[in-house]
């Protein structure tokens, strides 16, 4: 995961199932941002940052263990969000640094993961 999109790999019998949520702050909103206002575009920012993690813990609610791996701090930032709700204290997370990875490599990174 990064800033921009988090790919939800799910190990079910063995086999891999594949969703993306995307934030919805985009590099383009960024430069216009900049030069229009830069306060008001972190405030942007800010806002739906805070909805695309909101899409995440939504979905992690519904699981026991999870992995937050990616190149990025997003994963540290996910985390800490989520460590201070209740409603997640009795999932297992750990955290892994990476390189940006294809699709095929985080699928063999879960499978080994998850082994």
């Amino acid at each position: 995961m990064d800033h921009s999109a988090a790919y939800l790999i799910d190990l079910k019998y063995n086999k891999i199932v594949q969703s993306i949520i995307v934030s919805e702050f985009t590099h383009d909103d960024k430069i216009s941002g900049l030069i229009k206002n830069e306060k008001l575009m972190h405030v942007k920012e800010q806002h739906l940052q805070s909805g695309y993690y909101k899409k995440l813990s939504e979905t992690i609610r519904n699981y026991q263990e999870v992995v937050l791996f990616g190149p990025t701090d997003a994963k540290s930032e996910l985390l800490n969000l989520l460590k201070g709700n209740h409603l997640f204290e009795n999932i297992k997370f750990e955290v892994k640094n990476t390189d940006k990875m294809t699709e095929n490599q985080m699928h063999v990174f879960v499978r080994e993961y998850f082994k």
